[in-house]
C-alpha cells in the first residue's frame, strides 16, 4: 500500500525518479522535446544511461511522467475546491476560474516551458485522457452535490460535466491559451458560468 503521509521521507527510488524528472525538465526547457535524449539526462546527472532505464523503460515514459506530474498538480489544487463546504454554484465558478488561472499562469511565468509541456502533453495521449477524466469527475461531483442541495436538478452529472468542459475549452485548453490574438477575460468566463448555471437550474439535459 502506498504511504502518502505528510512529512514521510521518500525512499531512494522515489528520490532518484524525482531527480531524473527534474533533470529532464531542465533539458526540455533548454532544447525542447524534439532534441530530448535519455543519454543527455544521464550525463546531466552524472550516471550511466542504463541507470535511467531502471526507472523509465524509454524516452516516452519520461515525457509521459513529466506531463502527468504537471497535470496532477492541477488536479490537486482543483480538488480542494470540490471539497469545500460551499454552495455548488460558487464552487463551480471558482473551479472554472482556477483552472483558467493555472493554465494562463504557466504561460505568463514560463512561456517556453509551457509550449514544451503542451507538446509533451499532446504526445502523451493516455495521460491527457486520464487528466480530462479527472476533470470531468470533479465537475460531476460538484454538479451532483448541487442536486443534493436543491440548487439544480441534474440527472446525468457526468454528461453535464463533459458538456461544461467542452463549453469552456477556449478559456483553458493549451492550444487557445498559448495562441495568438486577444484572450477571453475572466469577466467573459464569469458570464459563461452564469449562463451554464442558468441552464442547470432550468433542468435542461439531452
Amino acid at each position: 500500500m502506498r504511504d502518502d503521509t505528510p512529512g514521510r521521507l521518500r525512499s531512494a527510488p522515489d528520490l532518484s525518479r524525482q531527480r531524473i524528472l527534474e533533470a529532464a525538465e531542465t533539458l526540455l526547457r533548454r532544447f525542447g522535446p524534439e532534441k530530448f535524449r535519455i543519454v543527455d539526462v544521464a550525463e546531466a546527472l552524472g550516471m550511466s544511461h542504463g541507470n535511467i532505464y531502471r526507472y523509465f523503460p524509454d524516452r516516452q515514459a519520461i515525457l509521459d511522467a513529466i506531463a502527468q506530474r504537471w497535470l496532477t498538480k492541477i488536479i490537486g489544487l482543483l480538488q480542494k475546491i470540490v471539497r469545500k463546504q460551499a454552495d455548488a454554484e460558487q464552487r463551480l465558478e471558482e473551479w472554472i476560474l482556477t483552472l483558467i488561472r493555472l493554465k494562463r499562469r504557466k504561460v505568463t511565468a514560463d512561456p517556453e516551458l509551457f509550449r514544451t509541456y503542451h507538446a509533451v502533453a499532446e504526445a502523451a495521449r493516455t495521460v491527457v485522457q486520464e487528466h480530462v477524466g479527472h476533470l470531468c469527475g470533479q465537475l460531476a461531483d460538484i454538479l451532483r452535490s448541487g442536486t443534493e442541495r436543491g440548487e439544480w436538478k441534474v440527472r446525468k452529472p457526468r454528461k453535464a460535466a463533459e458538456t461544461i468542459l467542452r463549453a469552456t475549452l477556449a478559456f483553458h485548453h493549451p492550444y487557445f491559451v498559448a495562441g495568438p490574438g486577444p484572450q477571453p477575460t475572466e469577466a467573459d468566463a464569469r458570464d459563461l458560468t452564469k449562463l451554464l448555471v442558468a441552464g442547470l437550474k432550468s433542468g435542461w439535459e439531452r
